[in-house]
């Protein structure tokens, strides 16, 4: 299985930094900034939590497979993660906890791996 691609830490904190006004309720960013923010962070994942046995999906962003286990190659994924990506950036930065994005039913997990509590925040954007 080929490494993760990587990503630079300097270039994920300034693609977050560009859209944490919005997390804090300002304005929504622009589609590109909120696009390279989601696809950063997503990216990043896979470095925190190696596998392939959970799918991370942010639509209409971006996808990546993380979290060791079975590995999926076709057909569904039993382990399944999808939300929005406001939801995601929040997760991403530390603004939501997991229990409580899955409680408000902000989050779709299904399968016994699909938790990603473990492995949140991944960036922290001061």
């Amino acid at each position: 299985m080929p490494a993760p691609r990587p990503v630079d830490p300097h270039e994920l904190r300034a693609a977050v930094a560009a859209v944490s006004g919005w997390l804090a309720g300002g304005q929504p960013p622009d589609r590109a900034a909120l696009a390279a923010a989601v696809r950063l962070s997503l990216r990043m994942l896979p470095h925190v939590a190696p596998g392939r046995s959970v799918e991370v999906r942010v639509p209409p962003f971006a996808a990546v497979q993380c979290v060791e286990g079975p590995r999926h190659t076709r057909g569904t994924p039993p382990n399944v993660v999808e939300t929005d990506p406001r939801t995601w950036l929040e997760l991403a930065t530390g603004a939501l906890t997991w229990p409580d994005a899955l409680s408000a039913g902000r989050i779709k997990a299904s399968g016994t791996r699909a938790d990603l509590a473990p492995y949140l925040p991944i960036v922290r954007v001061p």
